[in-house]
């Protein structure tokens, strides 16, 4: 992304794993919400959360002008923007699945930031925006991939909300459902 490379980013918005893992220090973070844009379990996972032969999901940021994400702002120290932008990209665009885009954040004191946010291309192959809810349960609950098992993401990022006053209802819902299918499944 052309724009991200002739400034410095000062904030990234997190709405799923940048939450509880960000990767980096931020030396600022403050709840955040993105209006334009839906948090869903959009995205077939094939490194992280799955593989080719057994695909997760993970959240994405999906384009919907009804919508609003919250989530948290993270404020990258200066001294670390390349450090950080370089690891973020490292980590964000495995298979190019998501675009980069500067994105207008309202922070919950009220200010007005521009943030670095990873968006869902829904014309990629990776893209599985609208899946049932039980379908989603359904590969959450047996996915697993380079970074762990698909569900411990899916409860992460749960809790996480929860605890910083952000709980999420479609997220807990799906917590609760792949909770379920993995007491039923058969145990090794």
């Amino acid at each position: 992304m052309d724009e991200t490379t002739t400034h410095k980013i000062e904030w990234v918005f997190g709405y799923g794993s940048l939450i509880w893992d960000p990767g980096f220090d931020p030396v600022e973070t403050a709840p955040a919400r993105l209006a334009g844009f839906a948090r869903s379990f959009c995205l077939r996972s094939i490194e992280h959360r799955g593989t080719y032969d057994l695909p997760g999901l993970v959240l994405g940021l999906d384009e919907d002008p009804q919508a609003a994400c919250r989530g948290v702002a993270l404020r990258i120290a200066p001294h670390d923007h390349d450090r950080v932008l370089a690891y973020l990209r490292a980590r964000e665009l495995v298979t190019e699945a998501y675009r980069e885009e500067i994105l207008p954040l309202e922070l919950e004191d009220g200010r007005h930031v521009h943030a670095l946010a990873y968006v869902m291309r829904r014309d990629h192959w990776q893209y599985a925006g609208g899946l049932p809810h039980d379908e989603q349960a359904r590969i959450i609950a047996r996915a697993h991939g380079g970074r762990g098992p698909n569900a411990d993401y899916l409860h992460n990022t749960a809790s996480h909300l929860a605890r910083i006053g952000m709980a999420d209802d479609d997220l807990d819902s799906l917590s609760r459902a792949v909770r379920a299918l993995q007491e039923a499944m058969p145990r090794d």
